[in-house]
């Protein structure tokens, strides 16, 4: 997935989530206030998951996966907040940067509740992580890498929630 060229072309971005709307990974959807609520609810409990599970060093694997789906939830509710139902990961990512992407002008103005570039890459990067701490059997992350993560999947939640009760 090519971010940087997602956010610079718009033409491509909605190829894009044209090929996932037409092979039904994506979809319009009536309003649901109750459906985006439980996802963010369903990202605080895993978060929650995460922090009780957080001290057993040995399942550093278990804890990138259960930060993954706090964030993969938490952009369910985004995604859902603006009438959209997704099956598909990378489909995600593309409507959150098609419904919560800015401009560079306007960012000055609503910088701190836009969905950018970083949590983007936060999204990819922990998407990938979480791949990798469920199917591979190597054990590669670190405390330092999976407090940053915490940290960043925290302040993504935190954000998904000032966006949906505006």
């Amino acid at each position: 997935m090519n971010l940087k060229k997602l956010f610079l072309n718009k033409d491509y971005l909605e190829k894009q989530i044209k090929f996932f709307r037409d092979n039904k990974q994506i979809r319009k959807i009536e309003p649901n206030k109750e459906l985006v609520l439980s996802h963010l609810q369903k990202a605080k409990h895993n978060l929650n998951f995460f922090k009780l599970n957080k001290k057993y060093e040995e399942y550093k694997d278990w804890q990138i996966v259960s930060l993954y789906y706090s964030l993969y939830h938490a952009s369910l509710a985004l995604i859902t907040n603006k009438n959209y139902y997704s099956k598909n990961h990378y489909a995600t990512i593309m409507l959150l940067i098609k419904e919560y992407s800015i401009s560079k002008d306007e960012a000055e103005l609503i910088k701190k509740l836009s969905m950018g570039k970083s949590e983007a890459e936060l999204y990819t990067n922990l998407k990938r992580d979480r791949h990798d701490a469920s199917y591979s059997t190597d054990i590669k992350f670190t405390k330092e890498i999976i407090e940053d993560y915490q940290r960043e999947v925290i302040k993504f939640i935190n954000k998904a929630e000032e966006i949906i009760e505006q």
